[in-house]
């Protein structure tokens, strides 16, 4: 039995909610905020809409796990990719409106059925993607509040 695992943060964004989801949407935008070592690549034309396809590969010296994702949900303010690869769940990004600004939630929830990578996981690089996630929202804060 392998089990889930959630991540999940939340910030506050002085920008619109649509300017928010931009930046989620918007490959060249994206790329401001990813983690360097992250690429995101279209499979096909780059399109976040329902059923757009792409592949997020982490850039290691020795290996570069790729994940294969999908969008399964889509509304304004909000897309969920479902990934399959060396993880396999989903990602949530959804963007709330506020008063003078956007509350962004990123839910990464996921399992490793590999145990040899759920091991290494675990020991080595689940506190550095919590803490890799917390950074990313806040670029990506810097970034909306720039458009």
């Amino acid at each position: 039995m392998v089990d889930q695992q959630v991540f999940e943060q939340t910030i506050y964004i002085q920008a619109s909610a649509t300017q928010v989801e931009r930046c989620i949407t918007d490959r060249e935008l994206m790329h401001r905020w990813l983690n360097p070592a992250l690429r995101c690549e279209p499979v096909g034309p780059w399109n976040t809409e329902l059923g757009g396809k792409s592949r997020f590969v982490v850039q290691l010296p020795l290996w570069q796990p790729t994940l294969d994702s999908t969008v399964v949900e889509r509304q304004p303010g909000l897309v969920v990719w479902a990934f399959e690869g060396f993880f396999r769940g989903r990602d949530r990004w959804e963007c709330i409106p506020e008063a003078n600004g956007t509350r962004l939630l990123n839910r990464f929830e996921f399992t490793i059925p590999n145990p040899l990578v759920q091991f290494g996981f675990q020991a080595f690089a689940a506190a550095w993607t919590r803490q890799d996630m917390q950074t990313q929202l806040q670029r990506l804060k810097q970034v909306a509040e720039r458009l």
